[in-house]
């Protein structure tokens, strides 16, 4: 078998696996998720040679602790740990921005152990807590950010191979291009319009904010899932190896697949948290 088609067969068995898995019901979602976080965490714990024994069950006992107590409306004031949860994935996202422009080329193990933790861990669980709103579990949400990162992922390897000719940070990944990135963008809001109106279906009288949230969203996951991306190149170059793992032939690891998305949600979460306390 070749390797364009064990990368496409691949592809499609881990697209399809995350739609069924997050539509059939809350339980296979954080289950999936789960499996997912616990991978991810094992595949950084070697990208940073770092011990995998406390990551793993400290991942684990966090994980089951959130998603076991945590399964309904996780918005508003009542909910300090979450916000607590999210102060303190922001201040690592900030940690690795930092270190994405930096020319550091050694993590120390504090950091090591931070990043574990705060870049692999804790977005995990706020990805479980993004598809609940006042009606409870709603898988569409979940599906529509994932389709937006492929949409900007895709239109952006397009555009740049197509047009691209400055490079965006040559450093840590020289195909990456402004012009892709742009047009990530562009393609993501357009996505983000499509979603709003034929996938959401919001109700009558709230299309227009509907389409407000979801372009916001797009442009959000746009510049954040291309900082995701750009920040696992880093890590991946600091330690010298192409991929996090081999699990998904021509892909490389689970971490090489969710790095956008790990990064995007503590973002994405947040963009929520404000449109509740304005709403």
């Amino acid at each position: 078998m070749n390797e364009s088609l064990k990368r496409l067969l691949s592809g499609v068995v881990y697209v399809a696996l995350l739609i069924i898995a997050t539509s059939y019901s809350v339980t296979s979602f954080y289950i999936l998720f789960g499996i997912f976080m616990l991978i991810a965490v094992y595949e950084f714990c070697q990208l940073a040679d770092l011990n995998k024994i406390f990551p793993l069950l400290f991942g684990a006992f966090t994980y089951t602790l959130a998603t076991y107590f945590k399964r309904g409306f996780t918005y508003g004031p009542e909910h300090t740990n979450d916000i607590l949860l999210l102060a303190a994935t922001l201040f690592v996202s900030a940690k690795c921005l930092h270190l994405l422009f930096s020319q550091i080329t050694r993590i120390d193990t504090l950091s090591k152990y931070i990043y574990v933790i705060g870049y692999v861990i804790f977005p995990f669980i706020l990805i479980t807590k993004i598809p609940f709103g006042v009606k409870g579990f709603n898988p569409k949400i979940i599906i529509s950010i994932f389709i937006l990162i492929w949409t900007n992922d895709t239109f952006a390897y397009i555009v740049g191979k197509s047009i691209g000719k400055h490079k965006l940070i040559e450093k840590i990944s020289p195909k990456k291009t402004i012009e892709g990135f742009i047009g990530g963008v562009v393609f993501s809001v357009i996505a983000g319009i499509l979603i709003s109106k034929f996938y959401i279906q919001p109700k009558p009288n709230h299309e227009n904010l509907s389409l407000m949230i979801w372009t916001i969203s797009a442009v959000i996951i746009s510049i954040f899932s291309t900082l995701g991306d750009l920040i696992e190149s880093k890590f991946k170059r600091i330690a010298g190896v192409k991929d996090s793992g081999n699990i998904m032939p021509g892909h490389g690891g689970i971490l090489d697949r969710l790095d956008s998305i790990i990064f995007v949600a503590p973002f994405v979460y947040l963009f929520y948290q404000i449109l509740y306390y304005v709403s």
